[in-house]
């Protein structure tokens, strides 16, 4: 998987507005109700974390999930697959 430049990545975030580039990865933090509606995301995210097998460093603490996106494969670095992820997150959270 080719990394994209970072000037790219820059570009390509302003359609993300939840997430940030920072240490070679995306990053964003989602705030849920309560921890169940922070497990039940982190749960459809799964899905689409394996059927893409690109899994995302994360954490979650009580009703915030922290996310974080790189292909260590190329760099680390961001690839088009960490973008398609991202997409993927922020419409599950969208969809709530």
């Amino acid at each position: 998987m080719k990394a994209l430049e970072n000037e790219e990545v820059f570009t390509r975030l302003a359609d993300l507005p939840d997430w940030s580039y920072k240490d070679h990865k995306l990053y964003c933090q989602y705030t849920f109700k309560n921890f169940v509606e922070a497990f039940g995301f982190m749960a459809k995210v799964a899905l689409e974390a394996e059927k893409l097998n690109h899994h995302p460093e994360w954490e979650n603490v009580y009703n915030k999930v922290t996310i974080q996106l790189t292909t260590h494969d190329a760099g680390p670095a961001i690839t088009e697959l960490d973008f398609k992820l991202a997409h993927a997150i922020s419409n599950h959270f969208k969809q709530g």
